[in-house]
This record gives structure tokens, C-alpha cells and sequence, in this order.
């Protein structure tokens, strides 16, 4: 009995001690600062913000159609004469309005406890990927912009996503050997050029990528040249499949 009533005592503290946290603390938006309901929701004019992506939609890229097309699996013509590396790709939003102010937030406004929000919005955007999912991994940063940033948005929310879903976590199962020039501003092409050989799995972390399907973690997709990349490099290593989730995309490019 004693030991069935330590986790519930345990549950029910952290209850009353979030209780109380709210009375001193109101939650608040965490897009604008607003006052709302929950903590770690958004308030309705940032909610108005964010073009959610639903179906129908590419189920190879994840990127909306204009029009209706009807039911079952629809691919893009982008995806038909230009298929990614990775299977399958989904967002939560498109990049503009409110998506673009959280992940702007999150990577250089220091705004880590963002992480916690997108990384709930993209586990739902994700449940299709995560059902098939073995492991998860962030797109990693290069050690000297990780030492310059301090931290890796990537990571943090694939951390988040893993804790919501259930699934095992490896932040240092694929690392960025190569030091690349940033990619605002380039073209599709000197993108995937910058990315040449940037990726690699250790010989240590092969054993953990091995016949394991991957879900590879990133805060924006824009040309999918950092997804391919990095998708093509856990290939090598023996996963027996990609897919990639990201918070948002841009589709005014070619993915």
C-alpha cells in the first residue's frame, strides 16, 4: 500500500505546488505575454496568427495544396520530380505571422521555455510519424555555433517531443563535422553544395541508427536541404528510414 501511494502523493504535490505556482504566477501567452487560461497555450490573437497546415496535404513533403483534391494518399508535383531523401515530412504551420515570432524567439531571443509549446503542437502535427518512429534525433549544430548560440533549438525540442510521445531520445547520434556558411540567402542548389558532407554518424552512434527508423527533428524546413543532408548521412549509417518534423516550413521555395 505504501508503495502503491508514493507516486499518487508524489502527483498530487506537484498538483497543488502548480496550484500555487498559477496564483503567483498567471500563466501567460507564450507568444505575447498575453494572459490566458493554461499555461504554455496561446492567446486567441496569436492563435488567429498561426496557418496551421492540415490536409489535404503532400504526403511526401507535408506542404499544403490549394485546392481540395479529395481523399487519400496526394503527392506533389514537387515531391514527383524531386523527391526528398527523407519519406515523409510534416509541419505544424506555415513560416509567417506567429510561427515565425516563436521560432525567432526561440533561437535567438533565449525564449528556451518556447520549446516546451512548439514541441507540443509538433508532437500532434508528427503522430503519424511518431507511430513508426524508433528513435529520435535533432538536426545538430556545429560545435563552434553551439558554443557561440549555447544551446541547440533542435535538440530541445526533440528532447520535448520525445518526453510527450514516449520515445527514446539520441541528441549526439548524428553530429556536424563540417562548419557551414548560414543558409539565409542561398539559392536551393548552393544550398545542398553548403551541405556537402556536413553530417556524419560516429562508428560509436552506428549501433544505436541501425535498423531503427529515425524522426529527425528541426525548427523550420525551407528548401529541405538541411533535411535531406542530414537524412541522407543516418541512411548511410543503416536506418532503415527518415522521416523529418519540423515546427514550420516555407513554401514560397521549392522543397
Amino acid at each position: 500500500m505504501r508503495a502503491a501511494a508514493g507516486p499518487a502523493l508524489r502527483q498530487a504535490l506537484r498538483r497543488a505546488v502548480a496550484a500555487g505556482l498559477g496564483l503567483v504566477y498567471p500563466p501567460t501567452c507564450p507568444g505575447c505575454g498575453a494572459a490566458t487560461a493554461e499555461p504554455h497555450a496561446l492567446c486567441a490573437t496569436c492563435w488567429s496568427g498561426l496557418h496551421l497546415i492540415e490536409r489535404p496535404f503532400c504526403e511526401r513533403l507535408g506542404t499544403p495544396f490549394a485546392l481540395d483534391l479529395g481523399t487519400g494518399s496526394l503527392i506533389s508535383p514537387k515531391a514527383i520530380a524531386d523527391p526528398p531523401v527523407f519519406e515523409r515530412a510534416r509541419a505544424v504551420a506555415l513560416y509567417d505571422g506567429t510561427a515565425r515570432d516563436l521560432v525567432h524567439r526561440l533561437k535567438y531571443g533565449d525564449r528556451l521555455d518556447l520549446s516546451h509549446t512548439m514541441a507540443r503542437m509538433m508532437t500532434a502535427a508528427g503522430r503519424d510519424l511518431l507511430t513508426d518512429t524508433d528513435l529520435v534525433v535533432p538536426v545538430p549544430l556545429h560545435v563552434l555555433r553551439l558554443w557561440r548560440r549555447r544551446f541547440n533549438q533542435a535538440a530541445l525540442l526533440a528532447r520535448a517531443i520525445a518526453r510527450q510521445s514516449g520515445k527514446p531520445c539520441d541528441v549526439r547520434a548524428l553530429n556536424r563535422v563540417r562548419a557551414t556558411r548560414p543558409q539565409v540567402g542561398l539559392t536551393r542548389h548552393q544550398r545542398s553544395l553548403n551541405l556537402q558532407g556536413a553530417f556524419r554518424v560516429s562508428e560509436a552512434a552506428r549501433m544505436r541508427i541501425a535498423g531503427r527508423r529515425i524522426l529527425l527533428v528541426d525548427d523550420v524546413t525551407t528548401t529541405g536541404a538541411t533535411g535531406n543532408a542530414a537524412a541522407r548521412a543516418l541512411l548511410r549509417a543503416g536506418a532503415t528510414g527518415v522521416d523529418l518534423l519540423t515546427f514550420a516550413t516555407v513554401t514560397g521555395e521549392p522543397l
